[in-house]
C-alpha cells in the first residue's frame, strides 16, 4: 500500500508540549476553562508491568501542571493495584510478567470527566470521576468485576443529542445507557468504504461540519500515522478513508476555547519529529471536509 506524505505536511517547527515520556496523548477541554491531558505512562516499562493513569491540566495548551496541587504536587489519579479489581492480574508474554496499562483517554460530559483505559488480554474499562473533578477520586463505572470488552484502546462519543457511544478496537461502536453504567447494544464494526478498517486500533470519533470523522492509527512501512473516513451517520456507511495526521497515529482531535481544531500527537518513532512526547498540532477541513494539519507545505522537496 503506497501513502503519499510529501504534500500533507506536519508544522515546522514541531515541538512537544513538555518533556515526559507519553504515548497516545489524550486532551479534552473541561467546563472549567482548563485543558486536561493523559496518555499511556510508565517508560520504560509500558510494554511490561505498568498500573497509573496520570493527568496534566493547562488553562493555555502551553503551560502545563500535574492536576493534583494539594498536598503536594502528583498526577497519578488512579492506579491499577491500589484501585483496581479484574485489572490487576498479571500474565506472561514472552516469558516475562505483561500486564501495562495502555492508551488512557480523559473526557468532560454529563458534569463530571470520564477515563477509559484498557489492560491488553484483560480488556477496557471505564472510569467515573465521583467529585466532578478530574483529580476525581474515580470509581469503575461499569462493573468492579469486569472489563467493559475484552478488546484494547477505548473512547467516548457523545453526539448533539446526548447519546453516549463507547468505541474501542479497530472501530467498534456500541451505544450506551443513560448513566452510562452499561451497552445497550452488541458492538459493531464501523469500516471505510475502501478498507477492512480504518485503523487497527486507536480508534476515535467526532462531529464536525456536519459529519462525523472515525479516526483510527496503522503502520505503513513502518511508520505510525493517523487515517480518518467520513459519514453523515454515526454508523454509516462511511467513505473511503485518507491519511489524516503523518506520524500522529493513537491521536485524537478536540477543539479549543475559540472553537480551533487540533490533533494530539505523540511520535512513534525516529521518522516523527520527535518520539514518545505530548504534543498538538493545528488541523483544518479542505473543501470536501478531508481533515489535514493547518500548515500545509505542497511542491517538490
Amino acid at each position: 500500500m503506497m501513502i503519499m506524505t510529501k504534500s500533507i505536511r506536519l508544522p515546522q517547527p514541531f515541538e512537544p508540549l513538555f518533556n515526559y515520556p507519553i504515548r497516545d496523548t489524550s486532551i479534552c477541554l473541561g467546563e472549567d476553562g482548563y485543558y486536561y491531558l493523559t496518555g499511556t505512562t510508565g517508560a520504560p516499562d509500558w510494554w511490561a508491568v505498568t498500573g497509573d493513569i496520570q493527568v496534566w491540566k493547562s488553562a493555555d495548551l502551553i503551560e502545563w501542571n500535574p492536576v493534583i496541587t494539594k498536598p503536594r504536587k502528583c498526577s497519578t489519579v488512579w492506579n491499577v493495584d491500589r484501585n483496581g479489581t479484574w485489572q490487576k492480574e498479571t500474565g506472561l508474554r514472552d516469558d516475562a510478567p505483561f500486564r501495562p496499562l495502555w492508551a488512557p483517554e480523559i473526557h468532560y460530559m454529563k458534569g463530571t470527566f470520564w477515563l477509559t483505559y484498557s489492560i491488553p488480554r484483560l480488556g477496557n474499562g471505564l472510569l467515573k470521576s465521583v467529585s466532578g473533578s478530574a483529580e476525581g477520586p474515580y470509581v469503575d463505572c461499569i462493573s468492579a468485576n469486569s472489563p467493559v470488552s475484552p478488546h484494547i484502546d477505548a473512547s467516548l462519543f457523545q453526539d448533539e443529542d446526548g447519546t453516549v457511544y463507547f468505541l474501542c478496537d479497530n472501530g467498534k461502536i456500541a451505544r450506551m445507557n443513560e448513566d452510562m453504567t452499561g451497552l445497550v447494544e452488541e458492538l459493531r464494526l464501523l469500516a471505510p468504504a475502501n478498507a477492512e478498517h480504518v485503523g487497527f486500533e486507536g480508534t476515535f470519533l467526532f462531529k464536525a461540519h456536519g459529519k462525523y470523522h472515525l479516526a483510527g492509527a496503522d503502520f505503513v512501512d513502518g511508520d505510525y500515522h493517523c487515517f480518518v473516513a467520513s459519514s453523515e451517520h454515526v454508523y454509516g456507511p462511511y467513505g473511503d478513508r485518507y491519511l489524516a495526521v503523518p506520524h500522529g497515529g493513537h491521536n485524537m482531535f478536540f477543539q479549543d476555547k475559540d472553537g480551533q481544531w487540533w490533533s494530539t500527537f505523540f511520535g512513534n518513532n525516529s521518522n516523527a519529529p520527535f518520539k514518545e512526547r505530548p504534543g498538538i498540532l493545528k488541523v483544518e477541513f479542505d473543501e470536501e471536509l478531508r481533515i489535514r494539519p493547518a500548515v500545509i507545505h505542497t511542491g517538490q522537496d
